[in-house]
């Protein structure tokens, strides 16, 4: 493999991970609650290792040629999404409520984290979209191991950016407990909006507005 493909890659990746959205979301909930930052991230970096496994073992590309499939599996994460969303809207985080955590609280966190991001439409728009572009078809390197060493790196990137995200929730917002609320319910619209947006896009798939058809014929 190429190093300067493996730079460019590397930049790009980055360039997805600062682009706030549902995981940036999850992950300042986690902040605000707690101690699940480091259970919270590791769910979302599990996802990330799943959908990279599914992309590298060719089992991506099968989907990306059904697209049922693939809006079934979108409608599903929205759907979750949007479960996510309003739970958090209308039970914020707070700090006080993140003063104790057990193994049971981390498991929840950490299983959240697996479908949030497993199930989050840009994790695969970057690993179906772009990925491939940097993946050399006559490489020494077997494609599969190829997509599999850059979604390490991406995963890699995405475990340092959170922790500090999730650490820096935690340290500014631990004692403004009303900020902490409010930067919380913000976290569950943006997750709400964006789960919104999937749902319709893939009804509009399903069903095509055949009255605008019609009025043109």
């Amino acid at each position: 493999m190429d190093f300067s493909n493996f730079v460019a890659f590397w930049a790009v990746s980055i360039l997805f991970i600062l682009t706030p959205g549902v995981d940036w979301a999850y992950v300042i909930s986690a902040g605000i609650h707690g101690r699940v930052v480091v259970p919270a991230v590791a769910g979302l970096l599990a996802g990330h290792l799943a959908a990279t496994i599914t992309v590298a073992t060719g089992i991506g590309a099968l989907l990306s040629r059904s697209p049922v499939a693939m809006s079934a599996m979108t409608m599903f994460g929205a759907t979750y999404l949007l479960w996510l969303g309003v739970s958090l809207v209308r039970h914020p985080s707070t700090a006080e409520a993140g003063a104790a955590h057990g193994p049971a609280s981390w498991r929840r966190w950490a299983l959240k984290g697996v479908y949030v991001s497993g199930l989050n439409p840009k994790v695969f728009l970057l690993l179906f979209a772009l990925l491939p572009q940097f993946v050399v078809a006559d490489s020494a390197w077997p494609v599969g191991w190829q997509i599999f060493t850059l979604g390490l790196v991406h995963i890699a990137s995405c475990g340092a950016i959170y922790l500090l995200v999730g650490y820096a929730a935690r340290t500014i917002l631990a004692a403004r407990p009303h900020a902490a609320r409010l930067i919380s319910r913000f976290s569950g619209c943006l997750m709400i909006v964006i789960a919104l947006l999937l749902l319709i896009e893939q009804l509009r798939w399903f069903f095509p507005d055949t009255v605008l058809s019609g009025a043109a014929v």
